[in-house]
């Protein structure tokens, strides 16, 4: 990494590269508490050209499932990882991940070094995941540049990350809906981190602001893709979410309002908190048994629903 301040963080905790410390952390939260493997940032495609990235994506993908060979009883599966500055290589990697290593699904990022998701070039990605009726984890990506003002290179007090993160998310989310991936392919399933980063908090103007598309522009005409769409906020509601939210409970409660319970996942952020490791887990549990929701719904937040969106990959 030329720039080492885009992995700064990550040099410190040793949970992401030792795994006798993952292993002896994750005791802390019993025999039943598992975790799936997913790479975390930065994204291949960030550090490496279509010449090595796929090298890199394949390397990553077989050592996670070694991992989960392992240790599968702390370790029940792995999400693949991609390289998407390669299509066609990436839906190789699709196909040897999910036929023969047993993954799960596939991560990719909320832009590809700045291209949007909806970029006809990564079609074959979708379709092939809407083929294998398996999960994207869509995970946001954005750095300090752009600033937060014009008049600035770059992002002060990681203001970037904090709320940066959340839309690129919800951006992201935007342009899957209006260029029609659930008309496209209506069974595709996407699990976006961090609870879907702004949607569920402003789901009025997801819902009656976007009702209006169109009021506040001057040199376009959607309203033929509204009357295709019907209300846009129905198709935001398609989305997963996970519970990453660094143990908020009242950002738990407004995800559940807004997907229903159905279409939230745990999730905790592992290992990005001030301990190394735990902390995201205990609060993120604590927070979920707090909701006073009840058994069968808890279950299907911890285990039940990822269980049926990946189609029954995951050991009993």
């Amino acid at each position: 990494m030329p720039d080492k301040g885009k992995i700064k963080r990550w040099l410190g905790v040793p949970v992401l590269h030792d795994l006798d410390a993952r292993l002896a952390m994750m005791r802390e939260f019993g025999d039943e508490y598992r975790q799936i493997l997913s790479l975390s940032l930065p994204a291949i495609e960030a550090v490496a050209g279509p010449d090595l990235g796929p090298d890199m994506a394949r390397l990553a993908n077989d050592s996670m499932a070694e991992i989960v060979g392992r240790h599968p009883e702390r370790f029940p599966a792995f999400v693949a990882s991609v390289a998407m500055n390669d299509v066609p290589a990436a839906i190789a990697e699709i196909r040897r991940t999910i036929e023969h290593l047993n993954a799960v699904g596939i991560q990719i990022y909320t832009s590809v070094n700045g291209r949007p998701l909806d970029d006809p070039a990564f079609e074959p990605i979708f379709a092939a995941m809407a083929a294998y009726d398996l999960p994207i984890w869509l995970h946001p990506a954005r750095g300090p540049a752009p600033g937060d003002y014009a008049t600035e290179p770059t992002s002060r007090f990681e203001i970037w990350w904090t709320f940066g993160w959340p839309y690129e998310t919800s951006a992201a989310m935007a342009r899957m809906v209006f260029s029609k991936f659930f008309l496209r392919w209506p069974g595709l399933k996407v699990i976006c981190h961090h609870m879907g980063g702004m949607i569920p908090f402003f789901a009025g103007r997801v819902g009656h602001g976007w009702d209006q598309l169109g009021t506040r522009t001057a040199d376009h005409d959607f309203a033929p893709l509204l009357a295709e769409l019907g209300r846009p906020v129905d198709h935001f509601r398609r989305f997963i979410g996970d519970t990453a939210l660094s143990g908020s409970r009242a950002g738990i409660e407004c995800g559940l309002s807004f997907f229903g319970i159905d279409q939230v996942v745990f999730g905790t952020d592992f290992p990005f908190d001030p301990q190394g490791g735990p902390l995201f887990v205990r609060e993120s549990i604590a927070a979920i048994d707090a909701l006073g929701i009840s058994e069968g719904d808890r279950r299907k937040i911890y285990e039940d629903t990822i269980r049926r969106l990946v189609g029954g990959r995951l050991p009993p």
